[in-house]
């Protein structure tokens, strides 16, 4: 799993993720059990998801830091183009994610289309997306491209065809990622071109990159599931079981947490499901 240690500029460096960091890998330690992924060399196996499952003495405390982080993360946002789900599912599962990531390829070409087929198409689970970039400015093109074509409703068709293939370096020059949105059905690639490179393009990648950085995300992907950490690519049976644990416990709490419903710098339009 790449991380940011190496790669991202001193502006990208967190000042002061103290205790905020200490709370994620708190959470990590006493939540879900996941191993690390390596770019580069084989992914350390992780726990079996029974181990996922273990009661921990403190689990009310831990359920409330959990509810804490989903409601200050997941947006639930109307017409939120990048995201696919039921506005009010009982579980919301947000990535960050960065385009030149293996890693996050591999989730979104193996486990994703299990977990929209299993959960998201029952009204159980809602996706969000974070740009998250970690690898410099041909990663920040990528993630305002993405953005640019949910400005037309083909956010998840060219984030698709981004994770594809791994993508890096001169592959995701403007030329380059204006013909994968003709590819993806994006109809305005003039406009397309003009949103790539707005202001609100940028806003938007910054608002998503400070969420992450306020949580001490410093790795990709990274996802929260109704506020509970998971680290890297894990096996699609990580991500069902807990899936299927935040519902419960959803239902035992009375329904969805309830997040930001705001969709400042997200664009506008109704959001589509990913292409197949």
């Amino acid at each position: 799993m790449p991380t940011s240690a190496s790669s991202a500029s001193p502006t990208r460096k967190i000042a002061a993720i103290g205790a905020v960091l200490a709370l994620v890998v708190a959470l990590v330690a006493i939540g879900i059990a996941v191993g690390k992924a390596v770019e580069g060399g084989s992914d350390r196996a992780a726990d079996t998801p029974g181990a996922a499952a273990s009661v921990s003495p403190r689990q009310d405390d831990d359920q409330q830091l959990y509810d804490q982080l989903a409601r200050q993360t997941s947006r639930r946002a109307d017409g939120d183009p990048l995201a696919i789900g039921k506005k009010d599912a009982p579980v919301v599962l947000v990535e960050y994610a960065d385009y030149q990531c293996s890693f996050c390829g591999r989730f979104t070409r193996e486990t994703q289309p299990e977990l929209i087929k299993k959960f998201v198409d029952d009204g159980t689970l809602r996706i969000e997306f974070r740009n998250f970039t970690i690898y410099g400015a041909d990663s920040e093109r990528a993630a305002r491209a993405s953005w640019a074509a949910g400005r037309q409703g083909k956010f998840w068709q060219l984030h698709d065809e981004l994770y594809a293939k791994t993508n890096k370096g001169s592959a995701l020059a403007e030329d380059k990622l204006v013909e994968m949105a003709r590819k993806s059905g994006v109809a305005d690639l003039d406009k397309f071109r003009a949103d790539l490179n707005s202001p609100a393009a940028a806003a938007a990648l910054k608002k998503d990159q400070e969420e992450g950085y306020q949580l001490g995300v410093q790795s990709t992907p990274s996802f929260l599931v109704n506020g509970r950490p998971v680290a890297g690519a894990q096996p699609t049976a990580v991500f069902e079981q807990a899936i299927s644990q935040a519902a419960e416990q959803a239902r035992k709490s009375g329904g969805a947490a309830k997040g930001q419903d705001s969709g400042e710098g997200q664009g506008a339009g109704k959001a589509e499901e990913p292409a197949k």
